[in-house]
């Protein structure tokens, strides 16, 4: 049986306050299923809407789009400059969109099927919620949310409103990841004890203090803030380089590591709860930012370690490899990244296996299994369905607190919460300007 075909089954910590996470059960199978809309009126034709297109947002819903029957009705952005140029760029392919600044006029148009939420971290969690409230399904880009208390309240309102929720982590659609967590399984590497993840990156310029100054013309600032902390515009907080502020994300911890964690946790068949988490940073690269660019986290679980490190603009990487996860056995070590997996034996005790890679575009087969599940309703055959999205950010976020806390963090699995008053403190969100978080 190969992993296309099998469902993984994790289950969560409980959230505080008595409620849990419900187990996530994946199945990668394409859902192929009888078509049956969300709410359009035409049986086969599915509108959709973006929301944050800078970036992600933009590659997601082009990827949407590629499937037939689907759509683009509308974007929204609060930077008028980026809106004008997406709606452009569909306007060339002679695709004529509605545009709006407020996220709340896509989600008040019945006409909308779908959403695509590729904003910031901040904004992730209020919007999911509110767009399921709304009736429409959604696929969100990862990391789901900014802290674990928003993870939590994202996965209560998909289970509240039964809507289909896909998190944007494509790597979940990619043939060759999948065949290397089943080589894994096979149990042909004997007992792997250490899952070492690494992401080392050389890309974009050092984070450097900046003044804060005057919002570009076109942008809706207050819209952007959102639900986070009231402050004077700093272009270090903005496009691109939010990722390094705790207001708005967590950096490189939850950026890259919720889809490289997100296979430790698969080829371990492990939850987001372990024993013991430790992590050490330091800032070498970017002085101006808060997240660290070098940090190293270590999650203990009962007979086996993961291990993260991330680097920013020094060296090669762990098996020179830019980025990876790698499975350490007694007979040999796996490793896989996006350029494929391998096999490297230990002192002959196995085959080894070489260089693979899968040739299908893992963003387009995502896009195509949100697709074919918004018209089946069969939510189980999602990819990365929010449960998966809530364990791996959920761990993700653990680090970033041990690291912020300099604490040695021990989880209490019976509460929910960790035995530490600062880092359960951070565990939650703070939220301003009138919003509130979504309700669990």
């Amino acid at each position: 049986m190969t992993i296309s075909r099998r469902k993984f089954i994790h289950t969560a910590a409980a959230v505080a306050g008595g409620t849990a996470i419900s187990p996530v059960i994946t199945d990668f199978a394409h859902a192929g299923r009888p078509i049956h809309s969300a709410g359009s009126s035409v049986a086969d034709r599915i509108r959709v809407a973006a929301i944050g297109i800078n970036s992600m947002g933009w590659a997601d819903v082009n990827a949407v789009m590629k499937n037939p029957g689907v759509e683009c009705v509308a974007l929204c952005d609060v930077d008028r400059n980026v809106l004008d140029k997406r709606a452009a760029e569909l306007a060339g392919k002679g695709i004529q969109v509605k545009t709006f600044s407020d996220y709340r006029s896509i989600l008040d148009n019945k006409d909308i099927d779908a959403v695509v939420i590729g904003t910031p971290d901040h904004w992730h969690c209020l919007m999911m919620a509110e767009a399921c409230d709304a009736g429409k399904d959604v696929y969100v880009e990862k990391p789901i949310g900014n802290s674990i208390a928003e993870c939590r309240a994202m996965v209560a309102a998909q289970q509240r409103t039964k809507r289909v929720v896909q998190v944007g982590q494509w790597q979940r659609s990619q043939k060759h990841f999948r065949d290397a967590v089943d080589f894994v399984h096979s149990g042909k590497l004997g007992k792997v004890g250490l899952v070492k993840v690494w992401g080392y990156f050389n890309y974009g310029n050092p984070i450097l203090k900046q003044p804060d100054g005057i919002a570009p013309a076109g942008v809706d600032y207050g819209m952007w803030l959102g639900p986070a902390m009231k402050r004077p515009f700093n272009p270090n907080h903005f496009h691109g380089s939010f990722r390094w502020f705790w207001d708005y994300a967590g950096g490189i911890m939850t950026d890259w590591g919720v889809h490289l964690l997100d296979y430790a946790l698969l080829g371990m068949k492990a939850n987001a709860t372990p024993k013991r988490v430790s992590a050490s940073g330091a800032m070498l690269r970017n002085p101006g930012a808060e997240a660290p660019d070098t940090l190293t986290a270590l999650f203990e679980y009962d007979d086996f370690n993961i291990q993260w490190e991330h680097v920013i603009g020094y060296g090669a990487g762990i098996y020179n490899r830019q980025h990876g996860i790698a499975f350490l056995g007694e007979n040999g070590t796996l490793i896989v990244d996006r350029q494929g997996w391998e096999v490297v034996p230990y002192e002959n005790r196995m085959e080894a296996v070489p260089l693979t890679k899968s040739s299908d575009n893992g963003l387009d087969e995502h896009a195509k299994n949100f697709v074919e599940v918004i018209r089946s309703r069969r939510i189980d055959d999602l990819h990365a369905p929010i449960q998966a999205g809530a364990e791996v950010a959920t761990l993700s976020q653990m680090g970033n607190i041990a690291y912020r806390t300099g604490n040695t963090l021990h989880w209490n699995a019976q509460k929910g919460e960790f035995d530490d008053a600062m880092a359960n403190k951070l565990m939650i969100s703070e939220y301003h300007n009138g919003y509130k978080m979504p309700r669990v």
